[in-house]
This record gives C-alpha cells, sequence and structure tokens, in this order.
C-alpha cells in the first residue's frame, strides 16, 4: 500500500471513532454523570459532613460526695467568733467616741467665741466645763481597751481624729492662759491618760498643735481690731519658736507633714499683721529685754 493511502485510512479511522466517541456522550449523558460524580464527591462529602453528635460529658458527670472538713470548719468559726468579738468592741468604742466628739465640739465653740467682744474668763469657763466630761469619757475608752491587750493601735484609727481636736483646744486653752506651749505630759494629765498602754499618742499631739497654729491668724486680726496692739509680737514670738521646734522633726510625707507645711503660712500672716502695726507706730515700746527675748 502506498504511504498516502495508509495516511488517509489512520485519519478516517480516527475520525470514525471521535464520532462514535461524540455519538455515545450524546445518547448517554445521564450514565456519565454520576460516575464523574462518584469520583469527585465522595472525599468532599467526608471532609465537610459534620461529626456526628456524641452525647454530653457534664451532663452525666456527678462529683463525688465529699463530708466537710473538720479543720476547716473549725477554722472558720473561729474567724467567724474573733470578728464578731471585734465588731461589738468597734461599736462600744464608736459609741464612747461619739461622746468625746460632742462633748469637744461644746468646748470648741467656747473658744470660738474668743473671736468675739467676750470677756476671756467667760469663753476659757465654758471651755474647761468641758475638759472634765472629755477625762471621765477618756476613763471609759480606757476600760473597754482593757478588753484587748495589746491591740491599741488596731483601733486607734476610732478616736485619732477625735483626739487631734481635743489636743487643739486644750492647747488653746493654755496658751490663752499663760502664753505657753501645752506641753505633751500636761496633755496626757489633763485627759487622764498614762504613759502605758493607753496613752496619748505623739502623732495626735502634734497634729493637735498644728490646729492651734490655724486659728492664731485669725485671731491676732482680731485683737489688733479690739485694740490690743501687742498681740502680733506675742503670738509672732510664739509661733516662731513652734515652728522651730517642728523643724527638727523629720516628718514623713503624710497628714501631720501638710499640716506643718501649713504652719509656716500661719507664721507669715502673723508676721505681715505685726508689720502692719509696727510701720503705724501703733505698736507698744518694748523693753530691752523684751527685745531680747524675741
Amino acid at each position: 500500500m502506498r504511504p498516502a493511502a495508509a495516511a488517509a485510512t489512520a485519519t478516517a479511522a480516527a475520525l470514525r471513532l471521535r464520532a462514535a466517541a461524540a455519538s455515545l456522550s450524546a445518547t448517554h449523558p445521564a450514565r456519565l454523570a454520576p460516575r464523574r460524580a462518584a469520583l469527585l464527591l465522595p472525599p468532599l462529602r467526608g471532609f465537610c459532613s459534620p461529626a456526628p453528635p456524641r452525647a454530653s460529658a457534664a451532663a452525666d458527670y456527678e462529683p463525688p460526695s465529699r463530708l466537710p472538713s473538720p479543720v476547716m470548719d473549725a477554722q472558720f468559726e473561729s474567724f467567724r467568733s474573733q470578728l464578731d468579738e471585734s465588731s461589738t468592741l468597734r461599736d462600744r468604742i464608736r459609741s464612747v467616741v461619739s461622746e468625746i466628739e460632742s462633748a469637744s465640739r461644746v468646748a470648741s465653740a467656747a473658744l470660738l467665741l474668743v473671736h468675739q467682744p467676750v470677756p476671756l474668763e467667760d469663753v476659757l469657763g465654758k471651755a474647761k466645763a468641758q475638759v472634765d466630761v472629755i477625762k471621765g469619757l477618756y476613763a471609759q475608752l480606757a476600760e473597754v481597751l482593757k478588753e484587748c491587750p495589746g491591740q491599741y493601735y488596731r483601733y486607734h484609727g476610732d478616736w485619732r481624729s477625735e483626739t487631734q481636736a481635743v489636743v487643739w483646744m486644750l492647747a488653746f486653752t493654755h496658751w490663752l492662759e499663760t502664753g505657753g506651749l501645752l506641753m505633751h505630759a500636761e496633755a496626757q494629765e489633763k485627759l487622764g491618760l498614762s504613759s502605758g498602754e493607753f496613752c496619748l499618742d505623739v502623732e495626735d499631739y502634734l497634729t493637735g498643735l498644728c490646729f492651734m497654729s490655724n486659728e492664731f491668724p485669725r485671731f491676732v486680726v482680731n485683737r489688733v481690731t479690739a485694740g490690743d496692739y501687742d498681740c502680733p509680737r506675742k503670738v509672732l514670738s510664739f509661733l516662731t519658736d513652734l515652728h522651730a521646734s517642728f523643724r527638727m522633726l523629720n516628718l514623713r510625707n503624710d497628714f501631720l507633714r501638710k499640716k506643718f507645711d501649713g504652719m509656716k503660712y500661719d507664721l507669715r500672716r502673723v508676721e505681715e499683721v505685726y508689720y502692719d502695726v509696727k510701720i503705724r507706730g501703733l505698736a507698744p515700746v518694748e523693753s530691752k529685754q523684751e527685745a531680747a527675748q524675741s
């Protein structure tokens, strides 16, 4: 057979096979589609299908039954008893402290009359009448604290501010009478406190002195208005010594330190009043001894 004839025969055979395949796919398309789908879909179905539901393990879980621990119960029962006793004791302390605060307010209100044209004897008499009342209340407070020895500073915050106000009242009254400083031991004696466990805290005493210094600028202005031109000199001398004594202390950055920082402003205001009186020639002539002391 010639090569051209052989090529023509092969081309015709290929065309017949292609036509047969096309007719077969057009005649039975539904038979081929499932087979192709079967080849592709099973892996996707296995990948995308959700897992079968499982029974919840938490619903069937039952914690093991345990009896309460006797050691733990005993410990917290002891805590409960201690807290109840502390709460009862604190209520009793606050009841006495409330009476101390009330008596201190009466005495302070009487002392504020010193800024008015009222005789000094009447002012001091009303204030000192409350000192004995306050002393008796501190005695009651000491009896209550005997029930919790060694825990003074645990409850000290319940009467701290009231004690500071009492010290201010006592110190200012003492200065009006004597012109000097009420010492710590004298303040304890006036309140009936001892140097033992229940005593006058040093910081409360110092804070009360700072409160006292806050009253001097107003007091000086009112005394000058009333014609007492020597009062600024006396107050200035006292405040200068008190401020210099406070500067010896290494105070922390707390409430007492802030009150001490305010004392310098009180001192400055008193100095301004004294300066105004001095340059106007209203201040009395000082003797050499008084000038040396000031």
